[in-house]
């Protein structure tokens, strides 16, 4: 998916979080949007993703046809900290639950996604009782292995340990070709694949 902004700002209240943006994500990039903490790249992101509606410009979604932005969703998986799990199901009930909504990627069911997320022997765990750790690989899991054309992570090795650094990174280096991909970081490692950079600050 090819996402196209011309003049897009968003506010709260009177004070401008970006403004007078003009950018293009084209098809099958690596795109890291940058920038400290607080400084709007999370609401950048859900301006993208049709999550919040710009203040100001306008966006145009290709597909290669343009995609109404009530549709985009349907083209988009995302991974973020504020993307809530619901403690109370086990982990195969979240798998089955997101896959209601998402497709997964070709030659992929919940067997190998157990597998992928090393947790074969919590399938039957409330999601309640995972760590924090956990939680986060299960995101980042179903997000990786739906099939879609944008694939936007936020903050993605957020609550992970050096060993779950590796694991988000392999996952990059297997289930990101041939999308788009938007990621929201300050840190690094999680964008070193990331050729194209945006840096929030610069649209203030």
């Amino acid at each position: 998916m090819q996402i196209i902004l011309e003049e897009v700002g968003r506010r709260f209240n009177k004070e401008w979080i970006f403004k007078e943006l003009n950018y293009s994500f084209d098809k099958g990039g690596r795109y890291a949007i940058l920038g400290p903490n607080g400084s709007g790249k999370s609401t950048l992101l859900s301006v993208l993703m049709g999550v919040l509606t710009p203040s100001s410009g306008s966006i145009k979604y290709l597909n290669p046809d343009e995609v109404p932005v009530e549709d985009v969703f349907k083209e988009i998986s995302f991974a973020g900290p504020y993307l809530d799990l619901i403690d109370d199901f086990t982990l195969v009930e979240t798998i089955d639950f997101h896959f209601q909504f998402k497709s997964p990627i070709p030659s992929f069911d919940k067997s190998a996604l157990l597998s992928l997320l090393g947790l074969e022997n919590s399938a039957d765990k409330a999601l309640k009782y995972f760590s924090s750790g956990m939680k986060q690989r299960t995101k980042l899991a179903l997000a990786f292995c739906s099939e879609c054309s944008l694939l936007v992570l936020d903050e993605p090795t957020s609550n992970l340990d050096a060993q779950g650094v590796q694991w988000y990174q392999e996952l990059l280096n297997n289930f990101s070709k041939d999308r788009t991909l938007i990621i929201g970081s300050n840190v690094p490692y999680e964008y070193e694949s990331c050729e194209h950079k945006l840096w929030i600050n610069d649209f203030k």
